[in-house]
């Protein structure tokens, strides 16, 4: 069975964690460049951001319904980043996963790790009594999704592959405040809600509970053990 080593990096800005994806991509894809793939060592890593706004490389600066002076008074950053995807929010209260890991060792298919991902969150989801599902051409975890006018978002995905060793990952809310999600047009889709687990459930989760559920069931869709650090 395949070995993921697992980090909770707790809190940590959002510069600071680009930075440190960017340093382990760059090590791993300079390992297949020198032909040494198999000295690879894949990774999990959770993360809880400071309040923040990110644009993806395909993204629409007008999906950011808030002036830069504002985000600046309320102290929210802001970064264009070279993921897939639109405009996402993350802060406080969100579960946040990068995993670094080298898909010729999986999979190399992009489609298939993506819905792996959602396959995580929706196991996630089942364990608190909900039924998360995806949305035909959106990428990432709803509640609703088939409901006109009910749909919401509980997971947002976004990811960067260089030489099939990923980088970025996904954003499930659980203790989030969704007032931050009222300022973007979340992943640049129209008409439709953010949402997270205390919302849906109507009172706090212990975050450190969903992170273990969250570990279990990435252990079992993607078929590895994790070693902690």
């Amino acid at each position: 069975m395949k070995q993921v080593v697992f980090k909770d990096l707790g809190r940590m800005s959002y510069k600071d964690a680009w930075d440190f994806q960017e340093a382990k991509l760059l090590e791993k894809t300079d390992l297949k460049r020198a032909g040494q793939a198999d000295k690879i060592q894949n990774e999990l890593f959770f993360v809880e951001h400071n309040h923040v706004y990110t644009l993806g490389k395909s993204g629409h600066e007008e999906n950011v319904l808030i002036s830069k002076a504002s985000l600046e008074k309320r102290g929210i950053e802001y970064f264009h980043i070279n993921r897939g995807g639109d405009i996402t929010y993350h802060g406080p209260g969100q579960i946040v996963g990068y995993p670094i890991i080298d898909l010729e060792q999986f999979k190399t298919d992009l489609g298939w790790y993506l819905r792996s991902l959602e396959e995580v969150m929706i196991r996630t989801l089942a364990d608190y009594g909900l039924k998360g599902d995806r949305s035909p051409g959106e990428t990432g975890v709803w509640l609703d999704p088939d409901k006109k006018g009910f749909e919401r978002k509980i997971c947002a995905m976004g990811i960067r592959c260089s030489r099939w060793v990923t980088m970025h990952g996904f954003a499930f809310n659980v203790n989030t405040d969704m007032s931050y999600f009222d300022f973007i047009v979340p992943c640049g889709i129209q008409g439709k809600k953010a949402t997270s687990l205390q919302k849906e459930l109507g009172r706090p989760v212990d975050i450190e509970e969903v992170k273990s559920r969250m570990k279990q069931h990435f252990a079992a869709v993607f078929q590895i053990k994790f070693a902690e650090i």
